[in-house]
């Protein structure tokens, strides 16, 4: 093609936007988008390190004891579906119960709209378990490899004795740790004194083999293998943050005017005197960075912030004799010098939505009642004229003792003039048991005025206060005596 056939390119790069794409840092044979490239992460310390560490052993703590917790006799937290029953320690939850579920799910949801809004993707930094197992697994790969230039000599070199060695005991150790959090998993849904030693002795069932085994996988692929891979390319988390962003949000951030120009020079060097900003191009942000990234090409999608490259960049900057900040938590309008607004309509609009979905599922955990009960008509025929000349309906109660112990019911119904029971009215049920009673209505005709009556079945807890809300429970339902 002669160069006047040649499209002009247009440059329509946001010049507004904080952070400045260096294109020497960003190297075509280190294309970070590729699956295939390997992120050799460099350990860090640090203030924001010692944070991250903290929250993310206390989580990892909690998840692995909780199964452990006994509470009157048996697993505190326990999720069992083959009985349909959710217990938290003194509360069950039954499947009538599981939009309590759903308004979990909700108020999660706007707890993260709210914090990702004000504080940016701290959750993937600090408390998303793909981040923390992965820092974990780095961690023995870093105690038993080396430093991350020997882990990359080591891949590089010819297999060995000392390779295999070193390599075997990584895996090991991730194989261990991966087939301790599938085991820890499947406890919250299995009796884990029960499921720990079946499995061990390969005695467990198929299924419960078969979860075990895949959580291990599971755990062993996304922490050892795929890392960075499941934030770039498969979590949609950072995919939709953007719409929850502004220019507020507290993100980890590179003040360009202060940085620039960057370049190497003397410690005791007046950089100011050579044109030099503050930032030595040390690429240290770069080689700590789990998704490896390079914060001064400004804010990009893959940043966790996980504030590695912080503790990094206020290292340097402390060897160098320089103001720490060069990298820090910040937002946008503070790195143009503009005042930072924190309560702004988005942020206290997501943080209302949450504080009454809170108040909902507050009100109605505190609504459940201990017992069940479900009423079914028999709906082959609405109504007969028995031997006596009454007009009779027939019902099906199922009754659900939802207490982990057993108790006794008296049953009564309220809105029928003078009527015949037929069936018992008072039952006794075990913890958890679901009773199916069948019981007839008659009533003389000449009661009736009306064709279809509205009626309440009442079930009472033996024993309970005629003020106790929690011992008496009525379920609406019909008398029909003629169509």
């Amino acid at each position: 093609m002669a160069d006047h056939e040649k499209i002009d390119i247009k440059d329509v790069t946001d010049k507004s936007v904080t952070g400045t794409f260096n294109p020497n840092t960003f190297k075509a044979s280190d294309d970070r988008f590729n699956p295939g490239n390997r992120i050799y992460v460099r350990a860090q310390a640090g203030y924001w390190q010692r944070v991250r560490k903290g929250m993310g052993w206390f989580f990892v703590a909690l998840f692995v004891l909780l199964p452990w917790l006994r509470y009157e006799g048996r697993q505190a937290i326990l999720f069992d579906l083959a009985h349909q029953q959710f217990h938290i320690f003194g509360a069950t939850i039954w499947p009538q119960d599981l939009t309590l579920l759903a308004w979990i799910f909700m108020i999660a949801a706007f707890a993260l709209f709210f914090v990702t809004t004000f504080l940016g993707r701290v959750w993937c930094g600090y408390l998303c378990p793909q981040t923390v197992w992965t820092f974990m697994f780095i961690w023995f790969e870093e105690k038993l490899e080396g430093p991350a230039n020997k882990r990359r000599k080591l891949d590089a070199a010819p297999w060995s004795g000392e390779k295999l060695a070193r390599k075997g005991a990584k895996h090991l150790a991730w194989l261990v740790i991966s087939l301790a959090t599938g085991l820890t998993f499947v406890a919250y849904f299995q009796d884990v004194t029960k499921l720990v030693p079946d499995v061990l002795t390969l005695q467990a069932g198929g299924w419960v083999m078969f979860w075990v085994i895949f959580f291990t996988i599971c755990t062993y692929g996304n922490a050892g293998w795929m890392r960075a891979i499941m934030c770039i390319h498969m979590c949609p988390y950072a995919r939709f943050q953007s719409a929850m962003f502004d220019k507020d949000t507290f993100i980890v951030g590179y003040d360009t005017k202060r940085g620039e120009t960057r370049g190497a020079r003397a410690r005791k060097a007046d950089h100011k005197a050579l044109g030099l900003g503050d930032c030595i191009d040390c690429d240290l942000c770069v080689q700590v960075c789990p998704t490896g990234i390079d914060i001064r090409d400004g804010l990009q999608y893959e940043c966790i912030n996980c504030g590695a490259c912080v503790d990094a960049c206020d290292q340097t900057m402390e060897r160098m004799g320089y103001p720490k900040g060069l990298i820090s938590y910040t937002t946008e309008h503070k790195l143009a010098n503009d005042s930072t607004h924190v309560a702004r309509p988005k942020l206290i609009g997501y943080g209302l939505v949450m504080a009454i979905m809170l108040g909902v599922f507050v009100y109605n955990a505190m609504s459940i009642m201990p017992m069940g009960l479900d009423i079914l008509r028999d709906r082959n025929q609405l109504f007969r004229e028995n031997s006596e000349g009454l007009i009779e309906n027939t019902y099906t109660l199922k009754i659900l003792n939802k207490t982990l112990q057993s108790q006794t019911y008296q049953l009564d119904v309220e809105g029928l003039p003078e009527h015949e029971w037929f069936g018992p009215r008072e039952v006794t049920l075990k913890a958890g048991e679901i009773y199916t009673l069948p019981v007839s209505l008659a009533v003389d005709p000449y009661n009736l005025k009306r064709p279809a009556l509205d009626i309440q079945f009442v079930l009472k807890r033996e024993g309970a206060a005629d003020d106790d809300s929690k011992g008496t429970l009525r379920q609406a339902s019909k008398f029909i005596s003629r169509l």
